[in-house]
């Protein structure tokens, strides 16, 4: 059975990438994902972790706060004892695939990916006869 989700989402603090006792690199990063829509919308938050290779790359760098991505990977749900004794809930998402969506500016904001938008050419005029020809129409 496979267990694969898929979503795009905003990166809600920069990632960080570090080492676990046994040697393995790991970067860590959080994205919000917004669902529903009017009185109804609400943010998810998913604990994203990219392991090996891939997490000892250049992406740390791009991966900021803000940035628009789209990640999927193998998702799971951990419950946890939080500081004040309460049982609580996170997603995490064990990535295969973390793609950057747009680009970031300097002021932090993304910007949307640009797009070579060319307006349609108006049709060529076709050489047609004077409606008021049509009455010398046989049928």
């Amino acid at each position: 059975m496979s267990n694969v989700f898929s979503f795009t989402g905003t990166v809600g603090r920069d990632a960080e990438v570090r080492t676990t006792p046994n040697g393995q690199t790991v970067l860590n990063v959080t994205v919000a994902n917004n669902v529903g829509f009017g009185d109804r919308q609400q943010t998810i938050w998913v604990r994203v972790a990219l392991w090996g290779k891939r997490a000892e790359g250049q992406l740390q760098n791009y991966l900021k706060k803000g940035q628009q991505v789209f990640v999927s990977g193998e998702l799971t749900q951990r419950e946890y004892q939080a500081n004040d004794g309460t049982t609580k809930s996170s997603l995490e998402l064990n990535a295969n695939i973390i793609d950057l969506l747009g680009k970031r500016n300097e002021q932090g904001s993304v910007a949307q990916p640009q797009q070579n938008y060319q307006p349609k050419q108006q049709p060529a005029q076709a050489d047609y006869p004077p409606a008021d020809s049509y009455d010398d129409v046989p049928f």
